[in-house]
C-alpha cells in the first residue's frame, strides 16, 4: 500500500474525519473521473482548455479542488472530452 493509502486508512479512522470525507466524496469521484478521462486521451489542461472555452486555469483549479464546477461546465468538460455526462440517484447505504 502506498504512503497516501496508509494514510488515508488511519486518518479515515476518525469518525467525525470519515464522515467530512464521505460527505465530499461526489466532489473527489467527479474531479477523479475528469483527471482520467483527460490523462487516458494524453490531454493537457490547455488543449481541454481549447476544446471547450474554459481556461486553463479554471480547469486547473477543478481539478485541484478549488473551484467547483456549474453543471453547465462539467457538460462542456464532458464535450470537450468527447464524453457524454450521465449523473444518477443511489440509494445511500444503510449503517448498521
Amino acid at each position: 500500500m502506498s504512503k497516501y493509502g496508509s494514510y488515508k486508512k488511519k486518518v479515515l479512522q476518525n469518525p467525525e474525519v470519515k464522515a467530512e470525507y464521505e460527505a465530499l466524496q461526489p466532489e473527489y469521484d467527479l474531479i477523479q473521473a475528469m483527471i482520467e478521462a483527460r490523462v487516458n486521451q494524453n490531454i493537457t489542461q490547455k488543449e481541454l482548455s481549447d476544446r471547450t472555452g474554459i481556461t486553463q486555469a479554471d480547469i486547473s483549479r477543478i481539478e485541484n479542488g478549488t473551484r467547483n464546477p456549474s453543471l453547465a461546465m462539467v457538460k462542456k468538460i464532458a464535450a470537450g472530452l468527447g464524453m457524454q455526462l450521465r449523473l444518477e440517484f443511489v440509494p445511500t447505504p444503510t449503517k448498521h
